[in-house]
């Protein structure tokens, strides 16, 4: 009886102390989230400090720019004695006095606004402007490949070019295949994009942009949509005008800076070469214009080759006679016939493409180009 009870009792000391543990652990644990909530309590309760950025250093006060652009001369606190034009500061909102200099870069991460590659399209990927690639050839290709010809022959060449003409007839494709042909780093920046993204630092972008172009040399830098930037200036009027005036100043500075045997070029692209800025296209910046016309039947059949020489065709297909009817045809809408006509045959479950579906997809890229131009004539007309 008595070992039976002692059982017992070891039994309800044992539980005791287990429980008593435990009870101590969730305590401690109750503990340390009561002191977490009270610290995030006391940060809830701290004011905000604004950002702001020193212009100048005057003796133990400074010049600074807030965000919304007025400049404040205020006090440094001892906790941020180190401080140099330039620098990200912190400052409290109610005297703006200076508290912690902040170590980030004022720079972008400007590789995530432009598109950076390394094409690999070819000058065989390119049909019907035999032209203007030798003249691209001459004036972008020759010299970053062989820049001690231009310093025997004693001429300096183009900083860059202007490609312009109608849409869809091949800028870009040409601009890729000089940067292939050079192994050069290809940037492509938007103009439009760039204006409209980054309203009231698009200059500094821009900087950076060629900064980084220097940095990846070779490069070629390759704008498109360059009249949204470089349009003929008018009277300035609103903010986002004297944005796109400060933006476009900065890429005539930068075009200014580079030498032009630098492994840098600059191809600009536009469908409206006559709202272009004098500026931009004097002699000493883009100052070869290459115009790059809709193909004529000779571009038309080099393009339609090699759209279609990995494709099955049927025997009965008359080319000369598709040709004539994609009269007008730019080289993107002879590339989208090929690839309607690829879709009518697989609509249909057949593997070769025959009259019929090349046909029919002609007429379909001609309605789609007649109703994207009644929709521009109601915009603009």
């Amino acid at each position: 009886m008595a070992i039976k009870e002692k059982s017992i009792l070891d039994s309800v000391i044992y539980s005791y102390t287990t429980s008593g543990g435990q009870l101590e652990e969730e305590n401690k644990i109750l503990k340390e989230t009561v002191h977490t909530l009270r610290e995030e309590l006391e940060l809830f309760k701290k004011p905000p400090l604004m950002v702001c950025e020193v212009n100048d250093i005057i003796n133990d006060t400074a010049i600074v720019k807030i965000p919304n652009g007025n400049q404040f001369l205020v006090n440094i606190s001892k906790s941020c004695d180190d401080i140099k034009p330039g620098d990200t500061v912190l400052a409290e909102q109610k005297n703006l006095a200076l508290i912690k200099r902040l170590d980030i870069s004022k720079k972008f991460n400007v590789e995530k606004f432009v598109i950076i590659d390394k094409p690999t399209t070819s000058w065989k990927d390119v049909g019907g402007l035999k032209e203007q690639i030798q003249e691209i050839q001459e004036v972008v290709e020759l010299p970053l490949k062989k820049p001690e010809l231009f310093r025997r022959v004693g001429i300096t060449p183009p900083k860059g070019i202007l490609l312009h003409g109608p849409p869809g007839t091949g800028k870009t494709l040409m601009a890729k295949a000089v940067a292939a042909s050079t192994n050069s780093t290809f940037i492509e920046v938007v103009g439009s994009e760039l204006v409209q993204k980054f309203i009231g630092e698009g200059a500094k972008l821009v900087k950076e942009i060629f900064e980084l172009a220097r940095k990846k040399a070779p490069s070629i830098v390759f704008i498109d949509e360059i009249d949204s930037l470089a349009g003929r200036r008018m009277e300035i009027g609103t903010s986002g005008e004297r944005e796109v005036n400060r933006t476009f100043m900065q890429l005539l500075t930068e075009l200014d800076g580079f030498k032009p045997l630098d492994n840098v070029k600059i191809i600009g692209a536009t469908n409206r070469r006559d709202i272009l800025d004098p500026a931009v296209i004097r002699p000493g910046r883009l100052d070869r214009l290459i115009y790059v016309p809709v193909p004529d039947f000779d571009g038309r059949k080099e393009i339609l080759k090699i759209h279609t020489q990995n494709m099955s065709l049927e025997n009965d297909i008359d080319l000369h006679d598709m040709l004539k009817r994609m009269k007008g045809f730019s080289g993107a809408e002879i590339k989208a016939v090929c690839t309607e006509a690829g879709y009518f045959a697989i609509r249909n479950n057949r593997i070769k493409i025959s009259k019929e579906y090349f046909i029919n997809a002609i007429e379909k890229v001609k309605r789609e180009e007649e109703l994207e131009g009644d929709d521009y004539m109601r915009m603009f007309g």
